[in-house]
């Protein structure tokens, strides 16, 4: 028999929990945490505080809460066990960490991936835990499991087959099949076995996870609710591992666990209650049971794993970190999406929760400033477009994010949307959340090869009709095309002012020359001026274009050009592409992209001058790189592209750094020295 302890100091400050939610999983966590010497139960918080009192009641007393925010306000209170149904996780998880108490949250973390992002952040942002209640996960069992597959016990993994369900009945205004609160089999029970072939895979390379390469699916979606009742998927890992998942709320299975590999077969039975015994088979030899069971009651091992973290100490056992958590969810979404599983209040709609609570957009992270033409203020920063493999859940909490902290403005682009015939996910989340008329949409058009007059008024209707915003609020042109006189361009865009579908009007990637020119002719024939320019600027020099017709203002010349016109800039690729970060380095040649467009001898100089000045400044490389766009002498807006919140956080620490004239010459290779 196996038994383990944590690592945590025995002098460690005992945690005071609190559960939210005081529900049946909750009575078996309240029962592990009394067996535990690191935590004990000081509260419960239910809508209902006879309920909370009840719940107390039967684990020797405690404070009762008629209100989960007035136990998180609690001073006394250190960790929080959360228990509600899936689609609270986020918004409880998140509160609980701003409000400086550690969070052991059942699974799954939350509804989606993006909650799972923004959780996440909410955690690291305020220091504290954040664990995924895996209990299964924190078990010695399970450790032992990973031991056996990473040590090669039965040669090379092939094949892993993991199994969860149970008939539960019929039951659609209850928990595990209604709509409303995330019901289902992949949420409730198949995130169990997407876990283990998760974590087995990553054993074998001697990591703590690894993440599918590809994943097929089918299943059944219940008539009257569209949850999955149930359902099987196939994930294939590094190395051709195969993971075989099934679930089911209206279906029975193993619920076991059968690893196979080149020399032999490991089973384990009741995985997921950590039973603790395990088969292994070697081929040729009689069967080895493992007695991998532990007396300690199952669930004290997740109030353990988090003591252990909060105090400084690492995973205990197998128990999920933050990455693992968010890779799991990920596949969670990926497993839904192949047999077509949305739940109502995913759909854009009044209804898509926001884990912040209600928008105000009254944040100051990210400053405003003006560009003439558009009547709004303009964040410093500019959202850029979440890429094509991004779901809509995906960037919801990001955006929610991004505009609680200042930033208004959007950029999307006809080329990133099937030529405008796809929805624009910001326009689209700006209307749903009702904040259009606080926000800036730049909607780009008329990219090569459609870059021709009578192609561009017909795409903007097209814009207009999927970004859902009903006008544009500063329409770019996304390309130049030199076969056509500028004036013609300029024609067309005053008429589509004139009409009340774009407000202002500016280009992307084009030359000084061509930019004067459709200035000039504008002023001549009395239509409204361009107002930007949208080129590519950062402090490493674009070498070569990194798609075809792109251009750069990284030379001296472009930038007085800009300087004298005091002309507003929306730089692209404003941090180079990742430059600044570890993803470049002269030996590292896997990013064709970052190589093609900025590897240089300078730019590696200028690389070298931005971390020397950001350890002097406490803050990373690419918050030089940041500060130093803008810190031009004419305005910028630079287009950022942060994949998470935490990325997106990132990014202001730029905002927040003061270069001297000196230091902007410096970075950029004008002069030897930072002196004045």
């Amino acid at each position: 028999m196996i038994e383990t302890s944590p690592v945590s100091d025995a002098s460690a400050k005992i945690l005071n929990w609190g559960v939210i939610g005081p529900g049946r999983i909750a009575r078996k966590f309240a029962a592990g945490l009394a067996g535990s010497d690191t935590g004990k139960l000081y509260a419960a918080a239910s809508r209902d505080a006879a309920r909370a009192q009840a719940f107390l009641d039967e684990f020797g007393g405690g404070q009762a809460f008629g209100d989960y925010q007035a136990m998180l306000d609690d001073s006394q209170l250190d960790a929080v066990y959360i228990a509600t149904p899936h689609p609270m996780h986020a918004e409880w998880a998140i509160k609980a960490a701003r409000a400086g108490k550690h969070v052991l949250c059942e699974k799954p973390a939350t509804l989606n991936y993006g909650e799972a992002l923004a959780v996440v952040d909410a955690a690291l942002e305020s220091d504290v835990v954040f664990l995924e209640a895996f209990m299964y996960r924190c078990h010695p069992a399970t450790a032992k499991l990973y031991e056996l597959v990473k040590e090669g016990a039965i040669g090379q993994l092939q094949r892993i087959r993991a199994s969860f369900g149970f008939d539960s009945g019929e039951n659609h205004e209850g928990r595990l099949q209604a709509n409303a609160l995330g019901g289902g089999g992949i949420l409730d029970v198949g995130c169990y076995p997407i876990s283990m072939c998760r974590l087995l895979a990553g054993a074998v390379q001697g990591k703590a996870f690894d993440n599918p390469i590809e994943l097929k699916a089918i299943g059944h979606l219940d008539e009257k609710t569209g949850v999955d009742t149930w359902t099987s998927a196939v994930l294939k890992f590094e190395g051709d591992i195969i993971g075989e998942c099934f679930c089911g709320v209206r279906a029975g299975a193993e619920n076991d666990v059968t690893v196979y590999g080149t020399e032999g077969t490991i089973r384990v039975e009741q995985p997921w209650f950590a039973g603790g015994k395990i088969v292994l088979q070697r081929k040729g030899k009689e069967p080895e049971v493992i007695d991998a069971s532990s007396e300690r009651h199952l669930y004290t091992f997740e109030v353990e794993a988090v003591h252990q973290l909060a105090h400084g100490g690492g995973l205990l056992n197998c128990a999920m970190s933050i990455e693992d958590t968010l890779g799991n969810m990920q596949t969670l979404d990926r497993w839904r999406a192949e047999i077509g599983l949305q739940y109502e209040m995913e759909k854009p709609g009044p209804e898509f929760p926001c884990v912040y609570g209600k928008l105000t957009g009254a944040g100051s992270a990210i400053p405003k400033g003006e560009i003439p033409g558009v009547a709004k203020p303009v964040s410093r920063l500019c959202m850029g477009h979440p890429g094509m493999q991004r779901s809509f859940t995906d960037v919801v909490p990001l955006y929610d994010a991004f505009f609680e902290l200042g930033g208004n403005v959007f950029d999307d682009a006809s080329i990133y949307r099937g030529w405008g015939a796809k929805p624009s996910f910001a326009g689209r989340w700006m209307s749903m959340r009702g904040v259009r008329e606080q926000c800036v949409m730049i909607d780009k058009g008329a990219h090569a090869p459609n870059c021709t007059p009578d192609y561009m008024t017909d795409e903007v209707d097209r814009l207009i009709k999927t970004n859902f915003c009903g006008y544009i609020d500063l329409y770019m042109m996304h390309r130049d095309n030199l076969d056509v006189p500028v004036g013609e361009f300029v024609d067309v865009l005053g008429q589509l002012i004139k009409s009340g579908k774009i407000r202002a009007y500016g280009f992307s990637n084009w030359t000084a020359v061509r930019f004067d020119e459709a200035a000039a002719y504008a002023k001549a024939n009395g239509i409204p001026a361009p107002v930007c320019l949208s080129n590519q600027l950062s402090l490493a020099e674009m070498v070569n274009p990194v798609w075809p017709g792109t251009e750069s203002c990284s030379n001296s010349e472009f930038q007085a050009w800009l300087a004298e016109r005091n002309l507003p800039l929306i730089p692209w690729s404003s941090q180079a592409a990742g430059f600044f970060t570890d993803q470049s380095a002269p030996d590292r040649k896997e990013n064709k992209l970052l190589v093609h467009g900025y590897y240089s001898e300078a730019n590696f100089e200028r690389k070298k001058r931005a971390k020397k000045l950001a350890e002097a400044k406490n803050v990373m490389p690419i918050n030089i790189a940041m500060a130093w766009v803008i810190g031009q002498s004419f305005p910028t807006f630079p287009l950022i592209g942060p994949r998470t919140i935490t990325e997106l956080r990132t990014s202001l620490t730029g905002l927040e750094v003061s270069l001297t004239p000196q230091e902007m010459d410096w970075l950029n290779l004008k002069s030897d020295s930072i002196q004045a």
